[in-house]
């Protein structure tokens, strides 16, 4: 499988987007010999400083609004980041030209073995997990996709790869054509990037996107309580996971097994129903891939947790502060809360993904002392679930730290699991985070007064 099945050797190709999988596609389609054009819809300094780099090597740059125009191009390649549907893209989808994802071309390149993960979340713990795993096994594995480097880049190493673990993202599958991975796993589904997606129905048939060419011999792995499960073809093996009894890979007490195998995961950051459901998924795709249960095993053992990931910041006069600002949708919001102790004082809002608020009321009644409410979701999270826990509006994340440290007692938990995107108020998830890190060292420098 090469580039050339799917896009003429030595046409003309645009490219869409300058980040780093658009610089990566334009990378790869120039080593391939195509004649790249390049556009993106921003037009920052940084921006203009790369496109000048880009002209100097000879690559065409459009910056701005105003859509591209096709000329003699035969393909135009997508980075994820970009909507699809957008009115900037579809004047070139109008012209003809087929819109092709920059992981689809970066896989067409690729001479190694896949496993694809997806799924609403916890997905680059998954992907971390397993590569770790891999190269514990002795095999050259790299995480790549919405994690690491982008498949582009992943394929230009002269070297070979073991194994490629890819997160593979709404965004990334939903321009997939071939893509193939050795083994896909879905982790979960659950409301998420709604705005950009429109429908749940429209997310699910994204993310289903992942299992659509395999053939045989190939590993579908999936929730062994999936409601509506993807169609899998003939003579790919079916995988679940989970932790109820039908699972072929269950999570019970620390512990998962697997036909003929069990993985002692106590004493883990696996050891909890949560991420024991992402142990018993990583279980069963790495044995598919050939890695044994001890490499499995000692790789849990050291393994750490990616930052903004229920991170434990600091515990302060018997009082645990826990970063879980990844948390940006309802369901991880849940999920945060059923991961730590309690009584929690939890800190949520922001720029709200989803509009069923309803759900979350069963844990939030369960673990939850108060909820300080930051951000422009403030005011409808504070109506939705102040008859179910009680609710205080705080408006910025140093309120809330300041009032929860007020209220909170020894053996509480003050948990940021914001339940939302960051955007309305910080750079990313990650800006977030360190900013609740470093309200927190203030306290600890302080004291309590």
């Amino acid at each position: 499988m090469n580039l050339g099945s799917i896009i003429p050797v030595g046409s003309a190709v645009w490219v869409l987007g300058l980040g780093r999988s658009g610089r990566a596609a334009i990378r790869l389609l120039q080593s391939c010999g195509y004649r790249v054009s390049a556009a993106d819809t921003g037009d920052t300094p940084d921006l203009r400083g790369l496109a000048e780099t880009l002209r100097a090597e000879g690559v065409p740059v459009q910056l701005g609004s105003v859509p591209p125009q096709p000329g003699d191009a035969t393909a135009a390649v997508i980075s994820p980041g970009i909507a699809p549907d957008s009115a900037w893209v579809q004047s070139l989808v109008k012209a003809g030209l087929p819109l092709i994802g920059e992981m689809e071309i970066g896989w067409h390149e690729l001479k190694s073995p896949v496993l694809a993960v997806t799924g609403s979340s916890g997905k680059s713990t998954l992907v971390k997990f397993c590569s770790e795993s891999l190269t514990r096994a002795g095999l050259r594995a790299v995480a790549a996709g919405n994690y690491g480097p982008p498949l582009s880049e992943v394929v230009m190493d002269p070297r070979p790869w073991g194994w490629v673990v890819a997160e593979a993202s709404s965004f990334q599958l939903e321009t997939t054509r071939e893509f193939r991975p050795r083994i896909a796993l879905l982790l979960n589904l659950h409301p998420n990037h709604l705005d950009r997606h429109g429908t749940m129905d429209a997310y699910r048939a994204a993310k289903m996107r992942v299992f659509q060419a395999l053939g045989p011999g190939d590993g579908a792995v999936i929730p062994d309580d999936l409601a509506d499960p993807p169609a899998i073809r003939p003579g790919v093996d079916r995988i679940t996971f989970g932790l109820g009894p039908s699972a072929d890979w269950r999570f019970q007490e620390g512990l998962v097994r697997g036909p003929a195998v069990q993985i002692d995961f106590r004493g883990t950051p696996f050891d909890n129903p949560v991420m024991g459901c992402t142990a018993a998924a990583a279980a069963a795709a790495l044995a598919f891939a050939g890695v044994s249960a001890e490499d499995i095993r000692s790789t849990a053992a050291i393994f750490e947790r990616l930052p903004h990931r229920q991170q434990r910041v600091a515990e302060i006069e018997g009082i645990l502060f826990v970063d879980d600002s990844k948390a940006t949708t309802l369901a991880a919001l849940s999920a945060g809360l059923e991961m730590v102790p309690g009584p929690v004082r939890l800190i949520a809002g922001g720029r709200l993904k989803e509009t069923d608020l309803e759900w979350p009321k069963i844990m939030l009644a369960k673990k939850t002392a108060e909820v300080y409410l930051i951000g422009e979701s403030a005011e409808v999270l504070e109506k939705a679930w102040q008859g179910t826990v009680a609710c205080r509006r705080c408006g910025t994340l140093q309120e809330a730290v300041a009032q929860a440290w007020h209220d909170a007692r020894k053996g509480e938990t003050i948990l940021l699991s914001p339940g939302c995107a960051s955007f309305d108020q910080f750079r990313g998830y990650d800006d977030r985070g360190q900013c609740f890190t470093g309200l927190i060292q203030q306290l600890n420098s302080r004291g309590r007064k």
